[in-house]
């Protein structure tokens, strides 16, 4: 079985909900929703999250049979962890609610985490193998608890059993506090991004001046306001659009000049959303926190075939044969307006042939090899054919990194 600790399941299509999608016919996975990332505040952000949390706390839904695959639960956790009985009580709560399914799993149990805040589990639950997938520097990002979650990242690369992470930056994080961690880029479904379907996203876009220059994902602090701007002030005519969930970005993003702001599409039509870009941009500032991650926007942007224009961060370095990278906002501006007239290069296109060997099939099977080759052989873990589920994958909406 595979415990896995991450976002909320659906929520949106996170790197981990991605590689445990490809994994679901073959083991059981028992997918547990957790909170405590953020501090909680007097905020619209935080009741929102909070009133999601209760109305899963108090559901009066069956919780799913253990071969409903995954079986997703969402444990009363107390919404603190900076205090010792903070911390203490979240672990009674969870191992109460979760050594139960464990034991009745009666099979050896991998446990996979993106979220720091297990730090206190390891050794509290049945679980034979700890794996972290290190996706980000949370003590670094904007707006959670970073110096509460940056003590549990501490923590929990001390405890776990092995550790990945899914950028240089992050590696060497692992490094600096004596682990040894192993580089895995994010993968990205060609299939869906190269045969868009149509919905009603072009119809509700047909108003917005063209051409369209086009962000999709978290507005939050990360992003390079000044350039922005910039781009903005530099248009005659055109719409930069900014597709995904507001978390509390700097005001002056959305007051930019041409910027119009849409909430999150949902991740089937997003690919529809792509074809309608004329350029497809992600102006991150230069952060520890943008330094550190991937993001999985990068190689869905270079899947749809058109201009990417990007900012100089370690993660992009790699594509840099594939798409058009700026260092200063006067050469954001250039580059963005340059590709809306031209389009992609031919040796771009060609360089983009590399994302043939970049599907989340082929990384999955990897993560498969990396947590089973010290115990069973996956052939004695997976399902009876006759109890594999067909899909259980019901991603709502964009919005990740």
């Amino acid at each position: 079985m595979l415990l896995v600790f991450a976002d909320d399941w659906g929520r949106h299509p996170s790197s981990c909900q991605h590689l445990v999608r490809q994994l679901l016919p073959r083991h059981r996975v028992l997918w547990v929703n957790t909170i405590g990332t953020r501090a909680p505040a007097f905020n619209l952000a935080t009741l929102q999250r909070g009133w999601g949390k209760l109305r899963q706390w108090t559901s009066r839904r069956p919780a799913p049979a253990l071969d409903g695959n995954p079986q997703v639960v969402s444990p009363l956790m107390w919404p603190w962890l900076r205090g010792r009985f903070d911390r203490w009580l979240n672990k009674q709560l969870l191992v109460r609610a979760l050594e139960p399914l464990l034991a009745a799993a009666n099979e050896p149990v991998q446990a996979i985490t993106t979220i720091p805040i297990v730090a206190d589990l390891i050794g509290a639950l049945s679980v034979d193998r700890w794996l972290y997938y290190c996706v980000d520097d949370f003590s670094a990002w904007p707006g959670l608890d970073q110096a509460t979650l940056g003590k549990l990242d501490c923590e929990l690369l001390q405890k776990c059993d092995d550790v990945i992470a899914v950028s240089e930056t992050l590696v060497q994080h692992a490094a600096r506090h004596g682990r040894d961690a192993e580089m895995w880029s994010h993968g990205v479904d060609l299939a869906c991004w190269q045969n868009p379907t149509t919905s009603q996203v072009s119809a509700r876009l047909a108003t917005l001046e063209s051409p369209l220059y086009m962000f999709w994902g978290a507005v939050d602090r990360r992003m390079n306001v000044r350039w922005v701007q910039e781009l903005g002030a530099s248009l005659e005519r055109g719409t930069i659009l900014l597709a995904g969930p507001l978390e509390d970005p700097d005001p002056d993003l959305l007051r930019a000049p041409r910027v119009v702001h849409v909430p999150p599409i949902p991740f089937e039509q997003l690919p529809e959303l792509g074809n309608l870009a004329d350029v497809l941009i992600m102006p991150y500032a230069d952060l520890p926190v943008t330094r550190a991650m991937q993001p999985l926007k990068l190689k869905e942007y270079l899947a749809t075939g058109k201009p990417v224009v990007v900012s100089d961060l370690p993660a992009v370095r790699d594509w840099n044969d594939c798409l058009d990278v700026a260092r200063s906002s006067q050469e954001f501006v250039d580059l963005v307006h340059f590709r809306a007239r031209s389009g992609v290069p031919a040796e771009q296109i060609v360089a983009r042939q590399r994302l043939q060997q970049e599907g989340w099939a082929a990384k999955a099977e990897k993560l498969e090899r990396w947590l089973f080759r010290a115990t069973a052989a996956p052939s004695e873990t997976t399902l009876p054919a006759a109890e594999r589920p067909e899909s259980a994958w019901q991603p709502v909406s964009a919005g990740g990194v």
